[in-house]
C-alpha cells in the first residue's frame, strides 16, 4: 500500500493539473465566444455568395471556363487540410485526419489513373500525422495567426487557382471541421476545383434565380465572382476551424477537470483509510504495550 506521503503528493499533483485544465477551459471559453461570433457573422454573407454563385452556374451557358471544366483524366490531386498547431483538444484533429487518410486511399483504389495525391497542410498536428505515415506533403504552414485568416485564404485561393490552371493538379479538395457546437464538430471534405454545376441543383426555387439581374452579363460576372467566391469559401473554412478548435478544447478541458476531481476524491478516500489504519495500528501497539506492563 502507498504511504501517506506518497498519496499526499499524488493528490497535490492532480490538484495542480486540475487548476491548469480549469484555466485552459476558461481561456478556451473566452476565445470560443469570439470565434463563434466571427463564424456566425460570416455565415450569412458566405451563404448569399454561394446562392449567387449557384444561380450563375444554373443560368449561364459558359461551360468552357477553365475553372468549370473538369479534366478528362484525373492523374494528380491535392487535399488542403486545416488542423491545429496545439493539442489538448480531444479528437478534433484525429477525426479529420483519419477521414482524410481514408479519403486518399479510397481515391487511389477507385481510380486506377490517379498517380499522385498530395497534401497541403495547415497546422503542426496535421504535419506530424502525415509525416509519420509518409504522405506526399506539398507544403506545410504552421504557427498560424487567427488575425491573418483572410490573408491566408486569399493567398491560398490565388495559389490553388494558378496551380490548377497551370496543370499542377487535376482536382483540389478542402478538408476541415465544420463548427456545429462546443461538443460537435463535423469533419468535412469538399471539392474546390473544378467548380461544377451540380451544386446549382441545390437551389430549389426557380423564382429565386429570376430575382437577380446581371449586368453586363452573367458570364462576365461569373468570371469576376469566382475568385471572390473562393476567398469567401476558404475564409469561412478557417473561421469554422477556429471556432471548432476552441470548442473542442473547452470540452476536453472540462472533461479533464471532472476526471481530475474524481481522481482527487478517490485518492482522498484512500488517504483517509490509510491514515485511519495507521492510527488504529498505533493505538493497538500502545494498548498492547500497556497490557504488557
Amino acid at each position: 500500500m502507498a504511504t501517506l506521503k506518497a498519496i499526499r503528493k499524488r493528490i497535490q499533483s492532480v490538484k495542480s493539473t486540475q487548476q491548469i485544465t480549469k484555466a485552459m477551459k476558461m481561456v478556451s471559453a473566452a476565445k470560443m465566444k469570439r470565434a463563434t461570433d466571427a463564424v456566425t457573422s460570416a455565415r450569412p454573407y458566405a451563404l448569399k455568395m454561394g446562392e449567387m454563385f449557384q444561380s450563375l452556374l444554373a443560368r449561364t451557358d459558359d461551360r468552357e471556363h477553365p475553372l468549370l471544366r473538369g479534366r478528362d483524366v484525373v492523374k494528380k490531386a491535392v487535399v488542403v487540410v486545416l488542423t491545429t498547431d496545439r493539442g489538448l483538444c480531444g479528437g478534433f484533429n484525429g477525426q479529420l485526419l483519419r477521414k482524410v487518410d481514408r479519403f486518399v486511399w479510397e481515391r487511389k483504389e477507385l481510380r486506377s489513373e490517379l498517380e499522385q495525391v498530395r497534401v497541403l497542410v495547415y497546422g503542426k498536428k496535421g504535419r506530424d500525422y502525415f509525416r509519420r505515415r509518409n504522405f506526399d506533403l506539398d507544403r506545410v504552414e504552421t504557427d498560424l495567426d487567427a488575425k491573418r485568416y483572410f490573408e491566408y485564404a486569399q493567398s491560398l485561393g490565388r495559389e490553388l487557382t494558378q496551380r490548377y490552371l497551370a496543370g499542377d493538379f487535376d482536382e483540389v479538395y478542402l478538408a476541415y471541421n465544420v463548427f456545429a457546437s462546443a461538443l460537435t464538430q463535423r469533419p468535412t471534405i469538399e471539392r474546390i476545383f473544378p467548380f461544377t454545376a451540380e451544386a446549382a441543383a441545390d437551389v430549389a426555387e426557380p423564382e429565386v434565380l429570376s430575382t437577380f439581374v446581371y449586368e453586363p452579363d452573367q458570364a462576365a460576372i461569373l468570371d469576376a465572382l469566382l475568385p471572390r467566391y473562393l476567398d469567401v469559401k476558404l475564409f469561412q473554412a478557417f473561421l469554422e476551424h477556429q471556432a471548432g478548435e476552441h470548442g473542442a478544447r473547452m470540452s476536453a478541458m472540462d472533461s479533464a477537470s471532472r476526471n481530475a476531481r474524481e481522481v482527487i476524491n478517490r485518492l482522498t478516500l484512500q488517504y483517509n483509510r490509510a491514515r485511519q489504519a495507521a492510527i488504529t495500528k498505533e493505538l493497538v501497539e500502545i494498548v498492547s504495550g500497556a497490557e504488557a506492563l
